[in-house]
């Protein structure tokens, strides 16, 4: 019988549960807390980087009840429903403005035309203020203001101008002659150092009366005269310390333009006249110059064009 015994199997099951630290519940947990931290971040930044018009229409979007905003108001409660909501009245429309002196709301357009007028008459507060700076130093120069006279200064279009003129018993030039006197030297050194110190370029121009050469027509005439006395006191001015670079243009006028249109002989006729030139006259010179050039290269294109085909047609 002790035989007929069968020992009993005993199983054992093991539990297997997920805590402690080798589980996963808290990648789970720390996978919410990083989604929660970005979606912090996120909201941070938009409310960083939106306007106050903004944050406004989406205060007034949570603070409208959702029936409204699906449905409308209805009829007679309109008014009173949305006001009453806490938050500003949604028909009203507002937007971002850019903020401004004078009525809110209002942006100012600033015209081209208006810029430019503005720097004219900025230059021309300068141009004022060195005149008033030339007279004085020639009230303070003993040489330049004992011929205070024969100088002229005032404003034009172009600028500046200076303008050194002749006298009945003092010529600045010998007769029919480029040669300066002694005192005319004298002026154009002095004026050369006091415009060495001005930023504006210069144009200098020679003029002469309308006494002619015996054979004006056909040789040396007032043109070929005006230009020398013109260069002659070009050459006085950087004798003077002015700087040549300053010079932009070097003319003679002849008695093309007078003074004295009524006495074409009268001596304030022959002159030197010097030009502070404003920046639009520059510009207009510097375009013109442009132009020319740009000219000059389209003539000597044709020409080598031409010369090309002369010397096929020859090779032909």
């Amino acid at each position: 019988m002790a035989e007929d015994r069968v020992a009993p199997i005993i199983v054992k099951k093991i539990k297997k549960s997920g805590g402690g630290h080798h589980g996963g519940a808290w990648k789970i947990a720390y996978a919410d807390f990083v989604t929660a931290m970005m979606a912090f971040f996120l909201l941070m930044w938009l409310l960083g980087s939106t306007s106050k018009a903004q944050k406004e229409g989406i205060s007034e979007y949570f603070q409208t009840p959702l029936h409204m905003v699906l449905m409308g108001p209805s009829v007679g409660q309109s008014d009173s429903a949305l006001k009453n909501t806490g938050g500003k009245d949604v028909t009203k429309k507002q937007g971002q403005v850019k903020p401004v002196d004078g009525d809110p709301g209002k942006l100012k357009t600033v015209k081209i035309e208006d810029v430019k007028e503005a720097l004219k008459r900025a230059e021309k507060i300068k141009l004022e203020s060195l005149k008033a700076k030339i007279e004085q130093a020639i009230e303070e120069n003993p040489t330049l203001k004992q011929f205070k006279e024969q100088l002229k200064l005032d404003i034009t279009s172009e600028g500046l101008r200076i303008q050194i003129i002749d006298e009945q018993n003092r010529p600045m030039f010998e007769n029919a002659k480029a040669e300066l006197q002694p005192y005319a030297r004298q002026i154009l050194r002095e004026i050369g150092k006091t415009l060495n110190g001005v930023d504006n370029k210069i144009s200098l121009s020679g003029h002469t009366d309308a006494a002619g050469y015996a054979n004006g027509d056909h040789g040396y005439s007032n043109w070929e005269l005006s230009a020398d006395r013109a260069n002659a006191s070009r050459r006085e001015l950087i004798s003077g310390g002015m700087d040549e670079t300053k010079l932009m243009r070097v003319v003679g006028l002849g008695s093309a333009i007078m003074m004295d249109k009524e006495n074409p002989f009268n001596p304030i006729n022959r002159r030197i006249s010097l030009i502070i030139m404003n920046k639009e006259t520059e510009e207009e010179l510097l375009k013109d110059n442009d132009q020319i050039s740009a000219s000059e290269n389209d003539l000597s294109q044709v020409k080598s064009l031409q010369s090309n085909q002369e010397k096929t047609l020859e090779a032909k």
